[in-house]
């Protein structure tokens, strides 16, 4: 192990970072792209990084009114599962999972995901029907899971309350040992430098504040850097949907809420895999640095505030102590919110619209970060195709004239 001795460690401590070199380009817009992606968070990011990649397509840019991966990306709680029930949507998400897998490699750049497994816990008969009925339909699609028993979630999670006279019992849960969590920001930032890597502008502080059409088709957009030339523009604004659609006059089956999560001060080591409950609208896991990571439901009401009520975060703790009594007795870092938009049928939106060259991703509600890899794969072979991927076929606009939904409100989990 190399040593430093103090002059070395002082001399380190003067150096000047301005100097390091940037991970991604900060250029100036082009007058004309071949794609714009509108959102700089990991599903605009990770969309711009596959059309390059995968279908040559490099003329791109990626427009983001803060900075990259500030939005949901960086508001949410990390975890990857794809143990849904219907087979459009696991299918999707196990996609996702199969990109997870190797993905550090990919982007050559450590995302640390971790496969430490995902408990969905049961609390009464009902719970554990829908249980028994959700891993049966996965294990069909070939995705793992298998239903636990009390004793056996005690032995994956020895600090669970497993007494019978709690208000919330565990009388089981589901079990997906291939699910896990990653690194967030790491995530945005490995698409960010892949995408600038084969030449994406990747273009921040630069607000979309119209989208331009000229007889139904796309010509390109009004920002706060002037108007930029495109014949596609593919928005991903989670949470900010409904508003992008509205500049061309389209309305979206969303709605948009704000969904509040928390983390407490580092403890040592004491549960090492994913504990969710969606009776009770509360998760937990520990991050590697010690915090317990623990996400709250959405509030009742529409709004794009990134703030929630007191009473969900109340009500989230008072379930995580009564499952978990030991955790009453640590201290609470900070909460943030986020701004999810939902569909009716708690799936996604992967589409392309009635106007000529522009195309929607949007609707992840509270599943959108376990989806990124897999939603940038198949949307850039939307875009690059203007065709949907067989995989994100199912999650078209047209499912809400045609009646063909997704119904996973049982699967998804607080919001989706």
């Amino acid at each position: 192990m190399k040593k430093y001795s103090g002059f070395s460690l002082f001399k380190h401590s003067l150096s000047h970072h301005e100097n390091w070199q940037a991970a991604w380009r900060s250029p100036q817009p082009k007058k004309q792209y071949d794609v714009i992606i509108v959102g700089g968070g990991g599903h605009g990011l990770a969309t711009a990084y596959y059309l390059a990649k995968v279908h040559g397509i490099t003329n791109v840019a990626v427009l983001e009114k803060g900075y990259l991966g500030g939005g949901n990306t960086a508001r949410n709680t990390t975890i990857v599962r794809s143990n849904y029930l219907w087979d459009e949507a696991s299918k999707l998400y196990d996609h996702s999972l199969d990109l997870w897998k190797d993905l550090s490699q990919d982007l050559n750049y450590n995302v640390m995901f971790s496969q430490r497994g995902v408990l969905n816990l049961g609390h009464n008969l009902q719970d554990m029907r829908d249980i028994e009925r959700r891993v049966n339909a996965n294990r069909l699609n070939g995705i793992d899971g298998v239903v636990l028993n009390t004793a056996e979630v005690k032995e994956i999670v020895p600090v669970i309350n497993d007494s019978q006279d709690i208000r919330y019992p565990v009388l089981g849960a589901s079990w997906q040992a291939t699910g896990g969590v990653a690194r967030h920001d790491a995530v945005a930032w490995g698409f960010a430098r892949g995408a600038d890597s084969f030449g994406v502008d990747l273009i921040q502080q630069c607000e979309v504040t119209d989208i331009v059409t000229e007889e139904g088709a796309i010509v390109g957009v009004q920002t706060t850097q002037g108007f930029i030339g495109a014949n596609k523009v593919a928005c991903v604004t989670a949470g900010n949907s409904g508003v992008m659609a509205a500049m061309v006059g389209l309305r979206l089956p969303i709605e948009s809420r704000p969904l509040q999560a928390l983390v407490s001060e580092p403890v040592k080591p004491i549960i090492d895999t994913v504990v969710m409950s969606n009776a009770v609208h509360a998760y937990v896991s520990q991050s590697d640095k010690g915090d317990l990571v623990i996400g709250a439901g959405t509030d009742s009401y529409n709004g794009y505030g990134q703030r929630g009520s007191f009473h969900v975060v109340e009500h989230t703790l008072s379930a995580i102590c009564e499952l978990f009594p030991m955790f009453s007795r640590v201290r609470m870092n900070r909460a943030w919110g986020g701004v999810v938009d939902t569909c009716p049928d708690a799936c996604p939106i992967v589409s392309k619209t009635s106007i000529k060259g522009l195309y929607f991703n949007c609707g992840w509600g509270t599943g959108g970060f376990k989806a990124t890899p897999g939603s940038g794969h198949v949307f850039a072979h939307t875009l690059a195709h203007d065709e949907a991927h067989p995989l994100a076929a199912p999650f078209s606009l047209d499912r809400f004239n045609t009646g063909h939904l997704i119904d996973e409100h049982g699967a998804a989990g607080v919001a989706h």
